[in-house]
């Protein structure tokens, strides 16, 4: 098949699905346009089978914002034409999904048919969507999509509730390379590779995320300080955003920030993973939870939230922790306990790792996509 994707190219679970669902269809022999007004970050350029189409936006100073809705709908369609593609997949309903109904009505009006799928991701339904201005556009271009997926059931029965959505919605969850994934095979490598992060004897947490208001990325730093009284421990920030600054002022104001690593921005997690002991995500709201699975497929237990879809992801007391959002004493304490079993820390970092092999590998969910684009595709025409 010849597919278009959208997604937002920044440093957040939409775009890296987005971009790791591309780079696997390209793999597997499909052909995989990316249509987007960036090169999605965790996209190499090195990969057979994928092509990047960059949106150019006009800035008149007519216009105050720039209509990218626009410019993508039309980009779309001209992709679409020129190299002959068989279905659109937007991620993130706002406003991929409208622009890619756009050109599905572009395209229909010269006799083509241009059928396009939805994938929900979760804020575009539970914070952005649900903003009054939005509501009515972001329910019309689900219901006008020729098909939907959401990345949980969490996902799928908000949508359903809160829009009032009366097309079916596909489960499909998000997945991880399990090759590219995967912890260390040697324990001495490993050791000598945390050397750059902690000395000997020390633990290493990690948090990944966009550093948004919903990570909670102070909470991290406050469990982190409670952790620090009872066990030697470093903690390892990935990413970047918002509250990062916060997250800097709290480490110094807690005289830790010497125990912690900012990384910043980091294009290859994959090998930054496996060297932690335990993954911090005390999110608000997580409707998945990305981070925590590739962390779990590099043999890494979370301490995470029971928000969302998070308890579909992560098995309380077996393959994590879930706790309630805030409960900074409690995710701290059962870290100790953790770090301080040697024996219960190693079963669950092998029960994680076991759980994402078993249920979430791309070899598994790839699959799902390619026949749900087979099904929308003989529905189509």
């Amino acid at each position: 098949m010849r597919i278009g994707i959208t997604c937002y190219p920044t440093y957040g679970g939409s775009g890296v699905v987005a971009t790791e669902l591309g780079i696997e269809l390209a793999a597997s022999g499909h052909e995989v346009h990316f249509i987007s007004y960036s090169q999605p970050f965790r996209l190499t350029g090195r990969d057979n089978g994928i092509f990047y189409h960059e949106v150019p936006v006009s800035n008149y100073p007519l216009f105050e914002f720039p209509p990218y809705d626009l410019a993508l709908a039309s980009r779309m369609a001209e992709v679409a034409e020129f190299y002959e593609l068989d279905l659109l997949h937007v991620h993130y309903a706002i406003p991929h999904s409208v622009s890619a109904l756009l050109a599905r009505q572009m395209l229909a009006a010269r006799g083509r048919c241009l059928p396009f799928v939805t994938t929900l991701h979760g804020t575009d339904i539970t914070l952005v969507g649900l903003d009054r201005s939005y509501l009515p556009i972001t329910r019309y271009s689900i219901q006008e999509s020729n098909g939907v997926t959401s990345i949980s059931n969490y996902l799928k029965e908000k949508t359903l509730t809160d829009f009032g959505i009366t097309s079916p919605i596909e489960v499909i969850p998000n997945f991880v390379n399990c090759d590219v994934y995967t912890p260390y095979k040697d324990e001495a490598i490993r050791n000598e590779a945390r050397r750059r992060l902690a000395n000997p004897g020390e633990f290493i947490l990690m948090h990944l995320s966009n550093f948004r208001p919903v990570k909670r990325v102070t909470d991290v730093v406050k469990v982190f300080a409670r952790v620090l009284k009872e066990v030697p421990a470093r903690l390892v920030l990935v990413g970047d955003g918002p509250d990062r600054s916060a997250a800097e002022w709290l480490a110094h104001e807690l005289e830790i920030n010497d125990k912690i690593h900012f990384l910043g921005k980091q294009e290859r997690v994959n090998e930054l993973l496996p060297l932690a002991d335990l993954m911090l995500m005390p999110s608000q709201l997580e409707s998945f939870g990305l981070a925590a699975l590739e962390a779990m497929a590099c043999r890494v237990p979370t301490i995470a939230t029971n928000v969302g879809g998070v308890p579909e992801l992560i098995d309380d007391g077996v393959s994590g922790l879930l706790y309630p959002v805030g409960d900074i004493d409690n995710m701290a304490e059962g870290a100790i306990r953790l770090l301080k079993d040697r024996e219960r820390l190693d079963v669950m970092r092998d029960a994680a790792r076991k759980t994402a092999r078993s249920r979430f590998c791309s070899t598994l969910v790839l699959p799902l996509y390619v026949k749900y684009y087979e099904q929308i595709l003989a529905a189509a025409h």
